[in-house]
């Protein structure tokens, strides 16, 4: 369930980007702010969440994560009701704080919650629920938020007067005002359930002889070479998963596509990450090593990269009229399915009483969803939207080193 919300919040972004794009007025570098200020309260709050958890626990720590994202989507009412897209972001960004809180306790969680040899299974049981929410939350808000004629309307606002336009895009961004509230509210209430849920607490503060033996000259987080590189990789790994789901419905856009069909663009991305998923509960470790698996996503990823770019072609693929790109993009979502499942256990491995703030590294790691969609956002307004997919290629790169290389590093 936590997973569930967890994917929900986040991946409604997908939508939140062309939407605000059109009610706000903005460019694409502007639009991707909406990521931007999503993800960068990783980087402000992943270390102090650390501490928090030490102080309170995985439980209490949880519910103060969800009361803070439950004032962030409050936000969004007045937002909504005066068209003020920084208020919009400071709404983004506290939803993004409290998620950070959420995320430094879950993801070590359920890496240490059996053994590690197993780890990327249970954590693609847990993507599985969270891609699932992500499939949903467009399609979702979109049918509470789109109706059957904006995609006219859209067309008529360049023509519209000043004020005629005005009001239609002030009646266009109220229509968020209320799933948000409701929004805000449910977490409100999750806050109390995780708090007095059956979940137990883990204790990461008492090592095994062994651990604290390998560990007894550690003084610093950064004497773990593997969880620092580890924690680039998750850097790396989430700012190429965040651009291939957000920026798809634009590249179809693009391709002539009208919003109310490309909206179903990120679920077919999420579709082929969750069949990876899948794939690695079936198959880890009884077929492939987790090593292996996150291997061969990274290198499928280096393909698909090449291929977006490079491969024109004009194809019907599900009724849709696209580029055969698009879905290289698409594909990318199977590329990234395991990637972070198999990245987590590897950094964490051995940390013993580092593992909480070695868990804050990582998720800090997810700032790179917050910069890299602003970096394909400026490439995109200046070379194209095809050619700004040039800047995941070096990530799958560095996450096939990683794979290969980097994860066996204990000394600098």
């Amino acid at each position: 369930m936590l997973f569930f919300i967890f994917g929900f919040v986040s991946w409604v972004n997908a939508i939140l980007i062309p939407y605000f794009k059109i009610a706000c007025e903005l460019t694409h570098f502007e639009a991707y702010l909406v990521t931007f200020a999503f993800y960068i309260s990783y980087l402000l709050f992943s270390v102090p969440a650390s501490f928090l958890l030490k102080r309170t626990g995985f439980k209490r720590g949880m519910m103060i994560g969800f009361w803070i994202m439950s004032a962030g989507a409050f936000l969004f009412v007045p937002a909504a009701l005066t068209r003020t897209y920084g208020i919009f972001l400071g709404g983004l960004f506290t939803l993004g704080a409290g998620l950070a809180i959420l995320q430094t306790a879950a993801n070590p969680y359920i890496t240490v919650l059996g053994p590690k040899q197993t780890a990327a299974r249970r954590i693609s049981i847990m993507g599985i629920c969270n891609k699932g929410a992500g499939i949903l939350a467009p399609l979702l808000f979109a049918a509470v938020i789109l109706r059957a004629t904006d995609t006219d309307l859209f067309q008529q606002l360049g023509t519209m007067s000043p004020f005629a336009k005005a009001a239609a895009l002030d009646e266009l961004i109220r229509r968020v005002a209320l799933p948000y509230a409701f929004v805000g509210g449910a977490l409100l209430i999750l806050g109390f359930l995780v708090r007095f849920s059956p979940l137990p607490e883990i204790d990461t503060e008492h090592e095994t002889a062994e651990v604290a033996e390998a560990n007894a000259d550690k003084t610093s987080i950064f004497q773990f070479p593997h969880l620092i590189l580890g924690a680039f990789g998750i850097f790396l790994h989430v700012g190429a998963s965040v651009i291939t789901v957000d920026t798809i419905i634009p590249y179809a856009q693009s391709m002539g596509l009208p919003l109310l069909e490309a909206k179903v663009f990120p679920a077919f991305t999420l579709t082929a990450m969750i069949s990876g998923y899948l794939m690695g509960i079936a198959f880890i470790p009884r077929i492939i090593s987790q090593v292996t698996a996150l291997r061969l996503c990274t290198a499928l990823g280096v393909m698909l990269s090449l291929l977006i770019v490079f491969v024109r072609l004009p194809v019907t693929i599900l009724g849709h009229h696209t580029d055969l790109s698009l879905w290289f993009v698409v594909l990318l979502g199977f590329a990234n399915s395991l990637t972070w499942a198999g990245i987590w256990p590897l950094a964490l491995d051995g940390l013993g009483k580092f593992t909480k703030l070695g868990a804050s590294i990582m998720i800090m790691g997810l700032c790179g969803n917050a910069l890299m969609p602003l970096g394909y956002g400026w490439i995109a307004d200046h070379f194209g939207v095809r050619q700004a997919y040039w800047v995941i290629l070096p990530c799958y790169l560095y996450l096939t080193y990683y794979a290969m290389v980097g994860h066996k590093k204990r000394k600098w």
